[in-house]
């Protein structure tokens, strides 16, 4: 018995090998940029809506006269003459008007750095460190901050909140939709990329200069670069599989590694000329995009490899001279920025009040360039408030133009955007009219501000 036992064992184990294996299933790739608090945004129901009898900027360096917009389940569906709609379409009589896409403000503290200015309120800068790269300032973002709405009763529909510049790496942004909600996620633009916030120049050493450091450019930079070097090994590691891919989490550099791969798009607040090619330098040693040099007041001097590495100014009309780093200034800086082929200019605000007329502060850039013989059309300098801001964003697919499939994020201006009495009366995001200057109904309060009227004696 026992050597047939053997025999049949034998047989048995001979099959197991030759039987045919099932191959293991592949690892999934690491994600640096999974995003555990994803977009809640639901866009408000509203009936299509048809426009007529406009002055149209598209927002691509287009404009139509006497033209239509016609908006349906949330999207553009024409711009054109005569459109012709159904029964059941909101048609607004938009004669005499103008209307351009929803204006993008890529550079905006509000709802970190919220209103009312109270120290509860100051949210925007982790200053606890060189490198905060871990911080999201989506966590920060107060939803009931009535700066939103003051933006949105002057266009604004769409803007990108970032962390301050205290440090050399501050964080992640995030971007909004410029909607009423309880929670940041439902205001959280869906699909849109993070942007990283990095600072040049004096803020950081001036910060950390009696912190330990850094308490120099050089400092500054030596700083940027070990962040990346860490960033590198840490994303080859992961990459590589083995008992490395399963190792702690580390968020400081899921986020830098992000960046390198593109997932995650570089903006960084620089103001010298001098220090803008630096950085240009760092991210081709460390491989990766830089989206937009904000603030930038020195960007008229490097225009040309701006525009040749496909890098965005976004910038102040006529800032300048508020600290030595921003003293060379010039009123003409956008439009020399713009004028370069393949230049992308956009005008920003960094600020609650300047968000509520960024059309105006673009007019100041028309003004200062037509001074020195720079002639800029209103079809040409909207794209510095749409489509240039939603290209360096990553949401350009989504917004930023009146083109068939886009979100119908619509403004109504009473006369040329780029006029001193230039006002937004009707402001529409995914085809619902969510401010309209001639109905209280459609002005939207802040919980915040409900009842201030009466706290304050009846002067709201």
């Amino acid at each position: 018995m026992k050597p047939l036992t053997a025999a049949v064992l034998a047989a048995l184990l001979a099959g197991c090998a030759s039987a045919p294996q099932k191959p293991a299933s592949p690892a999934k790739p690491y994600d640096f940029a999974a995003d555990p608090y994803p977009s809640t945004y639901q866009r408000i129901a509203s009936p299509p809506v048809l426009l007529q009898g406009a002055t149209v900027l598209i927002g691509n360096g287009q404009r139509l006269d006497n033209a239509d917009v016609l908006m349906r389940d949330g999207k553009i569906v024409a711009v054109g003459n005569g459109l012709e709609t159904t029964a059941d379409a909101l048609r607004v009589d938009a004669s005499g008007k103008w209307i351009t896409p929803g204006i993008i403000d890529i550079h905006s503290h509000l709802g970190v750095y919220a209103s009312p200015g109270a120290s509860a309120h100051s949210d925007g800068n982790e200053a606890t460190a060189p490198v905060t790269a871990q911080v999201w300032a989506e966590h920060s973002v107060w939803p009931q901050d009535p700066g939103f709405h003051a933006a949105l009763a002057g266009g604004v529909t769409a803007l990108q909140i970032l962390p301050g510049s205290a440090n050399l790496i501050g964080g992640r942004g995030v971007t909004l939709k410029n909607v009423s909600a309880t929670t940041y996620q439902g205001m959280k633009f869906p699909g849109a990329p993070w942007g990283l916030k990095m600072a040049c120049g004096e803020n950081p050493k001036r910060v950390y200069g009696q912190r330990g450091g850094p308490s120099t450019r050089m400092g500054n930079v030596a700083g940027y670069r070990a962040a990346f070097a860490d960033a590198a090994d840490y994303m080859k590691k992961r990459k590589a599989g083995g008992k490395d891919a399963e190792a702690k989490r580390d968020l400081k550099l899921d986020t830098l590694a992000g960046a390198i791969n593109g997932d995650i798009r570089v903006n960084i607040h620089c103001y010298r000329a001098d220090e803008m090619a630096i950085m240009l330098d760092l991210a081709k040693e460390f491989g990766f995009k830089i989206a937009a040099f904000h603030h930038g007041v020195e960007a008229y001097k490097i225009a040309d490899r701006l525009a040749a590495e496909g890098v965005c100014g976004a910038l102040w009309a006529d800032w300048w001279g508020f600290k030595m780093e921003s003293f060379d200034g010039i009123q003409e800086n956008i439009a020399l920025v713009d004028r370069v082929p393949g230049g992308c200019a956009i005008v920003h605000s960094d600020s609650a009040e300047g968000i509520q007329r960024l059309n105006q502060e673009a007019a100041k850039v028309i003004a200062n360039a037509g001074r020195v013989g720079i002639r800029i059309s209103p079809e040409h300098a909207i794209q510095w408030l749409t489509r240039n801001p939603a290209k360096a964003m990553g949401i350009d697919d989504q917004t930023g133009t009146l083109e068939s499939g886009k979100m119908a994020d619509v403004v109504v201006w009473n006369g040329n955007p780029f006029s001193s009495f230039a006002r937004a009366e009707q402001v529409y995001v995914d085809g619902a009219r969510l401010y309209d200057r001639r109905d209280p109904a459609r002005q939207p309060t802040s919980d915040f501000l409900l009842g201030q009227e009466i706290v304050s004696g009846g002067v709201r």
